[in-house]
């Protein structure tokens, strides 16, 4: 960005305290919660809980490093910013690669969510029209989204109430069935870990919008324990609610946990409600999801990783409009032509990829730049290491190989640019 510019480059800082909040909830009280309980339960059976507080940890030293870094720059474009400006240019952009890439085909599969929820036999087109839709309420302002965000999480949080309430008030539970000891494996708890902490991974964006926060030194550092924190709950009560329903077969064969376990507690017309609240989940993460790719890719423009022609924003809107219309359309591509269930794994490892660099990078804050404990960023990057390596071989496949692709990319781009 040049000196003379940047007043015409600069994102406007629009955002407070309960809209970086509301935005964290959307990005992670979303589609997960409908549909990571029944994979996670296959993983780990009864030791699913265990797996859930597992992923929890991660993500409180994840939570806490990125939130020392992003008060520290607050600037768009989350850990890439952090790991260039702590650990050199290759490890920013690495992360940024593993960032965009993992979370454009996240957004492909969310759009799909909302389609099979929506209208099973029209699930491709009804994902292209959920992208179009949300990618033009990105386009005429952050302002925009969060409102959408807000009412968004509500409409979720309201459903979710409901179904805990019926579950838990009308359905036969047993104690039992939260026995986390008996036939759980380490390695299925370490998958299912691994799983539920794609669920919870949201709270970057709160991060990845610090050039669009009011006062970020105070307010991120803020924001984001919090939003995970209330995260957290949810998630907790949900799965324990489900898990007393069903138990840990039955919730590991459902197709729609929640839906089912509406089921079986006897109030089945409150499905269509139950589905109705996981389109809305989806859409919110899915909101939220562009917001930030978006903005990564803006920081990265910048910086000439990506074309220099989506560093530009709106003069009016001040949103950075041609990166968002380029990855609204590459997302509605594969929403349309792909089935990008297999895109979740390689978009897990690359998030835990990311959230690798960024403890990396916290571990090297001074005592002057008020740096987390000592243990936050090195539990935060064993167990991201831990848990991405842990995910199905696929998965780590396919995931190292999208990094080593953009490793590749940068290392020819470097000869390029040095001759």
């Amino acid at each position: 960005m040049s000196e003379s510019q940047p007043h015409h480059e600069e994102l406007r800082r629009r955002l407070g305290m309960s809209d970086a909040v509301v935005i964290g909830l959307g990005a992670m009280i979303g589609a997960g919660i409908f549909s990571a309980l029944a994979p996670a339960a296959r993983a780990a059976g009864p030791g699913l809980l265990v797996g859930l507080a597992l992923a929890a940890v991660v993500a409180y030293c994840n939570a806490t490093s990125s939130a020392r870094l992003a008060a520290r720059y607050p600037a768009s474009g989350g850990t890439y910013v952090y790991g260039r400006q702590r650990l050199g240019d290759f490890w920013g952009y690495l992360a940024g690669w593993g960032f965009v890439v993992g979370k454009i085909a996240s957004c492909a599969a969310i759009a799909l969510t909302v389609g099979l929820y929506v209208w099973p036999d029209r699930a491709h087109a009804v994902a292209v029209a959920a992208v179009v839709a949300l990618t033009a309420v990105n386009y005429v302002g952050i302002e925009k989204s969060a409102l959408l965000t807000r009412v968004i999480v509500a409409t979720v949080l309201a459903v979710l109430a409901v179904v805990v309430i019926a579950t838990l008030g009308l359905g036969e539970t047993d104690i039992t069935r939260l026995n986390a000891g008996a036939d759980a494996s380490i390695v299925g708890i370490l998958q299912a870990a691994g799983l539920l902490f794609f669920a919870f991974a949201g709270y970057a964006r709160i991060a990845t919008l610090g050039e669009e926060v009011r006062d970020p030194a105070r307010t991120i550092p803020r924001a984001i324990p919090l939003a995970l924190g209330i995260t957290l709950g949810v998630y907790g009560i949900v799965a324990v609610a489900a898990l007393l329903v069903l138990g840990p077969q039955q919730l590991a064969a459902a197709a729609a946990p929640l839906s089912d376990a509406v089921d079986a507690a006897g109030v089945q017309w409150l499905a269509p409600l139950v589905r109705a609240g996981a389109a809305m989940a989806a859409l919110g993460s899915l909101l939220a999801l562009v917001l930030g790719v978006s903005r990564t890719a803006l920081a990265m423009a910048r910086d000439r990783h990506l074309p220099h022609a989506l560093a530009a924003v709106h003069p009016r809107f001040k949103v950075p409009h041609r990166a968002e219309l380029l990855v609204g359309a590459v997302v509605a591509v594969l929403a349309l032509t792909t089935d990008l269930q297999s895109a979740i794994g390689f978009s897990s490892f690359g998030v835990l990829a990311y959230y690798a660099i960024a403890n990396a990078s916290a571990w090297t804050l001074t005592r002057a730049e008020n740096p987390p404990p000592r243990i936050i960023p090195i539990v935060g990057l064993a167990g991201c290491l831990t848990l991405a390596f842990a995910l199905p071989i696929s998965s780590v496949v396919s995931g190292a190989a999208v990094l080593a692709a953009g490793a590749a990319a940068y290392g020819i781009r470097r000869l390029i640019t040095t001759r």
